[in-house]
């Protein structure tokens, strides 16, 4: 593969991985390879990085990309040949992995210790060479479990906080700062484990295969539904700088915003001059439209997540609102407005206060969309008027319930606007207990699965 093949394939890749690559980014990098030692790989990822990469939660990414297109040399054409004195038999085999694999603890206790980067690597690679392949029902493979199954850096804990602390008494902040420190060393191995396999793959299977399946997408691309604890923590960081962006967007825009209605005195009193023909229009000073926003969501185990990262990102535009009001249902529905009204509070406080305290279960503890709305109209119904955004949050799910379409239309028909957020697929929309498709007739659904689209939608909705 040429160095111009290689290039436009990582820039492509990077694209289908979330990553905004512009063609003048992509240029930008390409020039930067004329100038650069291409042999200084460590050089050319920094090049590539400041010309392609702008945000933080964008570079594991990028960095995942570099190691399968820009790997760190290739893997031998054939696996050595066993010497001629290897025991054949199983068992002996099996004793022979043990051996190795307690010779490469050995080496990586001392690794771990010295912090010799460059050595880390190089025995990540030979350990991959020797305990990562293995014969699948498609042939050969690589695994990063094999791997770690026989270096297992874990148990190897207790001896390396002995050595680090040096005779000082366990526990206490030394016992921790050591502990960090083995740890990060460990993930740092780890992962270097992880590109070393995925490099091998991609040699036999191709790398534009194998970055299909390699590369976890951008933290505001993640669907939220499906996200991971860590996963969790990542999206928790990012709701906060997004509102702040959005906020900041929405006030340009009311600021920037057109004139306001046409005042027609003055309009006529100044065309006097020019014979009353009125070249020049007055307009009344603009007054910015602040919506009141009345937020439903569905407080059920499957959709908890969403409606977590939902009302998180809400309340923290909530001075883009006159008024924010929330009401949480399962089988039944209670205003929970009272969990976010304290200033500065966190709402993953709230959202556990809520769950405890709000009264959302009422039989069967599984959602219920039509008795909530039914119970929200009946009791708080004169909530929503013509300055209201109504804001549904659920995936429609219904339990084959009545769906009380009647109240839906109660509580569409008077709000300025309304929508219903879903965060499943749509292809997965009507689909087993699902009534997308029915509520669908009567307010406007949108899938909104990530922080993307969440932003998105909620820079329209304020």
């Amino acid at each position: 593969m040429s160095l111009l093949d290689r290039h436009t394939g990582f820039v492509r890749a990077l694209r289908h991985g979330g990553l905004p690559v512009s063609l003048a980014e992509g240029l930008d990098a390409a020039r930067a390879l004329t100038v650069l030692d291409l042999a200084d790989r460590e050089t050319l990822r920094a090049a590539y990085a400041a010309s392609l990469v702008k945000r933080h939660t964008h570079r594991p990414v990028f960095d995942t990309l570099f190691e399968l297109w820009f790997p760190l040399g290739q893997s031998p054409a054939q696996a050595p040949e066993p010497p001629e004195d290897a025991p054949a038999e199983s068992a002996s085999a099996q004793d022979a992995d043990a051996a190795d694999a307690e010779a490469f603890r050995d080496r990586l206790r001392e690794l771990l210790l010295t912090d010799d980067e460059i050595a880390l690597r190089a025995l990540a690679r030979e350990a991959v060479g020797r305990f990562a392949g293995f014969e699948g029902a498609s042939g050969s493979s690589w695994s990063a479990q094999l791997v770690g199954r026989a270096l297992d850096p874990k148990t190897l804990m207790a001896g390396l906080l002995r050595a680090v602390l040096g005779g000082q008494l366990p526990g206490g902040v030394a016992e921790r700062n050591a502990r960090r420190m083995i740890q990060a060393r460990v993930d740092r191995l780890n992962a270097h484990i992880l590109a070393d396999v995925r490099r091998r793959l991609a040699e036999d299977r191709g790398i534009e295969r194998v970055a299909e399946t390699a590369v976890r997408p951008a933290v505001e691309n993640l669907d939220i539904l499906r996200a991971s604890r860590a996963d969790l923590v990542a999206l928790r960081r990012e709701v906060q700088p997004l509102a702040q962006r959005l906020a900041t967007r929405l006030t340009v825009r009311q600021r920037a915003g057109r004139s306001g209605r046409l005042d027609f005195r003055r309009t006529v009193r100044a065309s006097l001059s020019t014979g009353g023909v009125p070249l020049t229009t007055r307009h009344r000073p603009r007054r910015p439209h602040k919506p009141e926003l009345v937020v439903l969501c569905d407080a059920s185990e499957s959709v908890a997540s969403f409606a977590h990262f939902t009302l998180l990102l809400a309340y923290a535009l909530r001075e883009q609102f006159a008024r924010v009001r929330v009401f949480a249902f399962i089988d039944t529905l209670d205003e929970v407005t009272r969990f976010f009204e304290r200033p500065g509070g966190d709402v993953g406080e709230a959202m556990r206060r809520l769950t405890a305290e709000a009264n959302l279960v009422r039989l069967s503890g599984h959602s219920d969309y039509g008795h909530a709305f039914k119970v929200f109209v009946e009791h708080y119904g004169d909530v929503i008027g013509p300055k209201t955004s109504l804001l549904i949050l659920g995936d429609a799910r219904n339990n084959y319930q009545d769906p009380a379409l009647s109240a839906l239309e109660a509580m569409v028909a008077p709000a300025r606007h309304a929508w219903w957020l879903n965060p499943e697929p749509e292809r997965d929309w009507d689909t087993g207990d699902s009534i997308a498709g029915v509520y669908g007739r009567h307010i406007p659904l949108i899938e909104c699965r990530n922080l993307t689209q969440l932003g998105r939608f909620v820079g329209e909705l304020a």
